[in-house]
């Protein structure tokens, strides 16, 4: 008999301040999200650039070549499906920075993982209006 995955699918997130592991069934609509906050390719070369080190919004936008604002939409997309934390620290000229790093997450899919998560989707989520 051959060994074969489970029919969940499971997206596993560290917390990197904590060290603890944990993972999380996901839900259709969940996968979704995180599927399509990465389909993206400006959040993708975000979780790319953050792979290198944790950074505040200004340089990372000009590292980017794009606005802070449009950067501040990305993040804040790629926070919202957990794949990226945020803290906020205080500069030596006491500037209020944010910086930002990326959450590490492993997302396992099969086609019984994607089959099971196409059961538990809802009717219409909040993904497919933000898509329209």
């Amino acid at each position: 008999m051959i060994d074969r995955p489970s029919p969940t699918c499971y997206i596993y997130f560290a917390c990197a301040r904590k060290n603890l592991r944990e993972a999380t069934e996901l839900t259709g609509d969940e996968l979704l999200q995180v599927l399509a906050t990465l389909a993206n390719p400006h959040r993708l070369r975000v979780v790319a650039a953050l792979t290198h080190e944790r950074n505040y919004v200004s340089q990372l936008a000009r590292e980017l070549g794009i606005s802070r604002a449009l950067l501040q939409v990305h993040l804040r997309k790629l926070e919202a499906a957990g794949l990226v934390s945020a803290a906020i620290e205080v500069s030596e000229d006491g500037k209020a920075m944010k910086f930002y790093e990326v959450a590490p997450f492993a997302v396992q899919l099969t086609p019984k993982t994607i089959r099971n998560a196409a059961q538990s989707l809802g009717a219409e989520n909040d993904l497919e209006l933000e898509l329209r």
